[in-house]
């Protein structure tokens, strides 16, 4: 489609062009997880609308969409899909990345590249000893630029991807490296072995000797010191799943319920769906989809104005990272309590593995040990009683190596 237009896109518009695609990606949801097949027929389809091109400016030819719209976006396409925002999830902020980025021409270049449909996938976790201390991958001096080598696990939406964005080590400094999925040297593995998020390609990828022009060195890496909206950016796009996972659980757990006649000699009604406590079920999950969905979109309004004034503003860089913190706790207990309780509406039935309905207590457990819950706990009781610093960028591996 094109979008050469310069007039602005409303919500109403957006929702116009991206609805028809995320229903017929919700259809295939059940069969995709039998099946473990990637989406990379979904990712096409997302391509086909420009999906990846919602912040990029309507005269480089995106949307030009506000922060809250693409997370309210985002969130739609997890009730539909669940593991592929979190596959997108560092394409948004790399895309963030190039509409704060001061050199005009690269600039433009990436932006108009995302609008003709490039995809960014990240490749920064690495197995084993991992980066507590520096990132065993490195970059290299050669002559005319540098070479790139290492392993990385949970390289999320990489398989999906254009463009590699890799978290290095080049003389002791953390940078960010951006190469091309198919370069010479990388070498991808669909080999996530989660028991959900199954299909959000976060494999291993190797890098061999891989040749990196000058301008594909990008500066700091993720984990270098100091504030940055990245950090609260992309945990808000974790929440924005759980949100679309509480929705999802929602419509699925509804339907199931409103066709059953079947109920129990000491049920409290004729039918489950006039059934007070079965209500009461249904009360918790939509309680759940609204205060996930509510949080998430209450601070994508603060990310618009952080990032709208160059993201430089110090206090509310510290006051997105708490609330997103924080609200980690809310959207994490509230989401998982209800993709736990739904089986509680029905018998054994409904743990056919027909239903699938599985998969959205699995996917919401999942995303949610990714930044463990117990260290950001703990991080905002010691800002609350002490004013500790809260940590804006982390690494996982061996915090003493030999």
């Amino acid at each position: 489609m094109s979008t050469t237009t310069t007039r602005e896109y409303t919500d109403t518009d957006l929702d116009e062009i991206f609805a028809p695609v995320f229903a017929r990606i919700a259809r295939g949801a059940v069969s995709r997880e039998e099946d473990r097949r990637l989406a990379h027929d979904e990712i096409g389809w997302l391509k086909e609308v420009k999906f990846g091109a919602l912040r990029v400016p309507v005269e480089f030819g995106g949307y030009g969409a506000s922060v809250r719209s693409l997370f309210r976006l985002l969130i739609d396409l997890a009730t539909a899909e669940s593991n592929l925002p979190q596959a997108l999830r560092v394409h948004w902020s790399f895309v963030e990345d190039q509409l704060l980025a001061t050199d005009a021409a690269e600039r433009e270049q990436w932006l108009r590249a995302v609008a003709d449909g490039t995809l960014v996938g990240n490749a920064i976790t690495e197995p084993g000893v991992g980066a507590v201390d520096r990132y065993r991958t490195t970059v290299t001096d050669v002559d005319g630029g540098y070479r790139l080598d290492g392993t990385k696990y949970y390289s999320t939406g990489s398989l999906y991807s254009d463009h590699i964005l890799v978290a290095a080590d080049h003389n002791g400094e953390r940078v960010s490296v951006l190469v091309d999925a198919d370069a010479e040297g990388v070498t991808q593995h669909d080999d996530w072995d989660g028991f959900g998020q199954r299909l959000t390609a976060s494999g291993t990828t190797e890098f061999t000797d891989v040749q990196v022009r000058p301008e594909r060195l990008l500066g700091a890496g993720y984990g270098a010191p100091g504030r940055t909206y990245a950090t609260s950016y992309l945990q808000l796009v974790q929440l924005s799943v759980l949100a679309g996972i509480a929705a999802r659980a929602l419509d699925d757990t509804v339907e199931w319920v409103r066709a059953r006649t079947r109920t129990f000699t000491h049920g409290s009604a004729d039918l489950p769906r006039e059934d007070p406590l079965v209500q009461q079920v249904i009360g918790r999950l939509t309680s759940a989809a609204y205060t996930s969905r509510t949080l998430v979109l209450d601070i994508a309004e603060k990310l618009d104005l952080l990032l709208d004034g160059g993201a430089t503003d110090e206090a509310l860089l510290d006051e997105l990272e708490f609330d997103v913190a924080r609200a980690q706790y809310a959207v994490i207990t509230t989401v998982l309590d209800a993709t736990t309780q739904l089986f509680e509406v029905g018998g054994a039935s409904i743990t056919s593995e027909r239903l699938r309905l599985d998969r959205h207590w699995r996917n919401a457990r999942v995303i949610s040990a990714h930044n463990p819950l117990i260290f950001k706990l703990r991080a905002l009781g010691d800002h609350e009683l002490n004013g500790a610093a809260l940590p804006y960028a982390w690494s996982a591996g061996s915090r003493t190596t030999s």
